[in-house]
């Protein structure tokens, strides 16, 4: 198996996790909040696919999916285009407002689709290349890619465990 095979595998295991982390949540449930700092099933995940999104579109040198195919526009959230989530202060988190789980499920099957696309053209030597000179060591394709895995992980971690507390 070739490293972009294994790389599209792992993409699609956060993808079919998000699905069933939102499967059958109310509005209500998606922005419970478990404490006044904490952050909502519903910012987790537009969270999450907005790291995806936005650290693909980059190494792949194209535009996000999240101005392309117009979610930015169907979400409509009081937040600037270019906003990802990270940084936010809790207020901010609190204007995420999404209660349909359908469209963050459309919108991670577009993330998705886009992040698939992307690792079908890589080679392995093509995850050598470094995207991110401003580290030491500079950070290569491979890592980068793993990172935003990593992240992605530990958020649908937390959805789950979100979910556990507000029933």
């Amino acid at each position: 198996m070739h490293s972009s095979a294994v790389l599209t595998y792992a993409f699609s295991q956060v993808e079919e996790s998000l699905r069933a982390g939102l499967d059958g949540l109310t509005a209500a449930q998606l922005t419970a909040r478990p404490g006044p700092d904490a952050n909502p099933v519903a910012w987790l995940a537009w969270h999450l696919l907005r790291v995806q999104d936005d650290h693909v579109a980059e190494v792949a040198g194209s535009e996000q999916v999240w101005t392309a195919q117009g979610f930015a526009r169907r979400f409509d959230l009081p937040v600037h285009d270019a906003a990802i989530g990270y940084g936010m202060s809790a207020d901010e988190v609190a204007a995420v407002r999404v209660e349909d789980p359908a469209l963050l499920v459309e919108y991670s099957a577009a993330v998705h689709a886009r992040t698939a696309e992307f690792l079908a053209g890589l080679s392995d030597d093509d995850l050598d290349r470094v995207v991110d000179e401003s580290y030491d060591p500079p950070v290569t394709l491979g890592v980068r890619l793993v990172s935003v895995l990593g992240d992605d992980l530990q958020h649908l971690g937390q959805i789950g465990y979100v979910r556990g507390l507000i029933g």
